[in-house]
């Protein structure tokens, strides 16, 4: 086996016994492609831990410096119930053009049904053009755990921290 046994590119992991996988189940994202002449997303290593995301575009989209535009993937998905796909800045992109995902991690939550899409934003010093195609982002899946909201009546009623209400900073630069 030359992946981690969770890719599920590969032959072992496409037919694994499913009580291998994720204690006893298959996490299932489901694509359709809007945009058939760009690939199915998927993980590009064994151990990957985003499917990388395609630009699906008509024609070129110029971002200059500063410039932030949104651009479409051309898929929509469908999570399981408990679960986020969390839209990541590509590593490559970032340090050769200064170009990433402005709300880093763009969160889709399990019951969206649109388009993907991806808010490029170019912090490099020169212009940068998206092409059809092109790996612009990541999504990595992740589950999600719902928390019981309780409001307090009274600020003294919020646990006391060592840090306490020390924001950004606190522990020096």
């Amino acid at each position: 086996m030359n992946c981690s046994g969770l890719c599920m590119n590969c032959p072992y992991c496409l037919t694994a016994p499913i009580e291998k996988l994720y204690n006893g189940k298959r996490m299932i994202l489901k694509i359709y492609r809007l945009d058939k002449k760009n690939p199915v997303p998927k993980y590009m290593s064994g151990d990957a831990s985003g499917i990388d995301l395609y630009a699906s575009l008509d024609q070129p989209v110029d971002l200059r410096k500063g410039d932030y535009k949104c651009i479409p993937t051309g898929i929509v998905i469908s999570l399981p119930h408990g679960y986020e796909a969390q839209v990541r800045p590509r590593s490559g992109l970032a340090a050769k053009y200064g170009v990433t995902v402005l709300n880093t991690p763009g969160t889709v939550d399990s019951d969206y049904r649109g388009e993907i899409k991806v808010i490029l934003v170019n912090h490099g010093s020169k212009p940068f053009k998206v092409t059809d195609g092109m790996r612009i982002a990541q999504m990595v899946i992740s589950k999600v755990e719902k928390a019981e909201i309780i409001e307090v009546s009274k600020q003294e009623e919020i646990d006391i921290t060592e840090r306490n209400s020390e924001g950004f900073g606190h522990t020096g630069a």
